[in-house]
């Protein structure tokens, strides 16, 4: 019997397959206790139906809304509007919708607000940013809550269920390592804020590679930043006004190395001829500044989506990658 509306119910599906209302119930949500044959079938019946499963319903039943959450706190608008495009790459065309929380770290409340959050939204699944994604503390509260979460990182954080991660140590040595197989060894350094674990894995990665090369580390040339722009205009400034001047910059991120090339031009350096920079997350502005950016491209996105997958869809996540790799791609800024 259809609906007054007309539209079909979930007694249709369940009387045209042939199950019973609760065997509907657990397909539409995904349970494990299904058998392939008997989800095939209550789904082909839903495709030829055109049945639309209630939102409300469903989260009744479930005791939780069909929202993501998305919580961080990062300065690096860039990198959250690129986290935010691959979940929503992942829950398109899907009952599920994305909030965003951003909190401070700082805050010694931080974790009673991130508490009132999960208990008032019932969140289905929350993603965690760095650096608060570091926080064991904040991973134990959304399993205490009953809150499925994935950690993102620069390195692993918890085990592949809870986590994607990528490779920036390695990836900013090979970074460093290309400036001097250009012949650069007075390579300048901006790192990025304290308390970021991807901010100590890229000044790894800078270390590793002038070792590699014997190249002495000269503390002179290096500086530190907030992931934005300003900031990387302070610490261009403080690099160039080195003596001898840095020959290149690496810059922890595309924002702080668009900052170091306006330092630079407004010393009146060109670049790349008086001054190579590479930055790392290869966002929008590293190719849209003058000149193109060469810069480390952090799979934001597609970590992003990784992840979403992993909080929607746990069997489709075993054939996603939990770890990532970052490729340099080479533009018009290093000489």
């Amino acid at each position: 019997m259809k609906a007054k509306d007309g539209k079909p119910t979930i007694n249709d599906v369940a009387r045209i397959a042939g199950v019973s209302k609760k065997t509907v119930s657990r397909v539409i949500n995904r349970s494990t206790l299904l058998n392939s044959a008997t989800r095939e079938k209550v789904e082909a019946v839903i495709a030829e139906l055109g049945y639309v499963p209630n939102p409300q319903a469903r989260a009744l039943a479930l005791r939780r809304n069909f929202l993501i959450g998305l919580i961080h706190d990062n300065p690096n608008a860039q990198m959250v509007l690129g986290v935010q495009e691959g979940i929503l790459s992942a829950i398109r065309d899907t009952e599920f919708a994305l909030v965003v929380r951003p909190v401070n770290r700082r805050s010694p409340d931080m974790l009673d607000h991130v508490r009132t959050f999960l208990e008032q939204q019932r969140l289905f699944g929350v993603m965690l940013l760095p650096p608060i994604s570091e926080n064991d503390a904040l991973a134990q509260l959304c399993d205490e809550l009953g809150v499925t979460y994935v950690r993102m990182g620069s390195v692993r954080l918890d085990d592949d269920a809870h986590m994607v991660a990528s490779n920036d140590r390695e990836a900013v040595a090979k970074a460093v390592a290309y400036l001097v197989r250009r012949g650069h060894s007075r390579i300048g350094f901006v790192a990025g804020p304290e308390g970021f674990r991807s901010a100590a894995e890229r000044e790894l990665g800078y270390r590793d590679a002038l070792e590699t090369a014997g190249v002495a580390l000269d503390p002179a040339i290096m500086a530190e930043g907030n992931y934005t722009f300003e900031t990387g205009i302070a610490a261009g400034e403080k690099l160039l006004a080195a003596s001898p001047r840095p020959s290149a910059i690496f810059a922890s991120n595309d924002e702080m190395a668009a900052g170091v090339l306006h330092a630079a031009r407004t010393q009146g350096l060109s670049v790349p001829e008086d001054l190579s920079i590479v930055g790392f997350d290869d966002t929008a502005i590293a190719a849209h500044i003058w000149p193109p950016l060469t810069t480390v491209r952090w799979p934001i996105q597609a970590m992003a989506k990784a992840a979403a997958i992993k909080l929607i869809d746990p069997a489709e996540a075993r054939k996603h990658p939990s770890h990532f790799l970052s490729d340099l791609i080479e533009r018009a800024s290093v000489a």
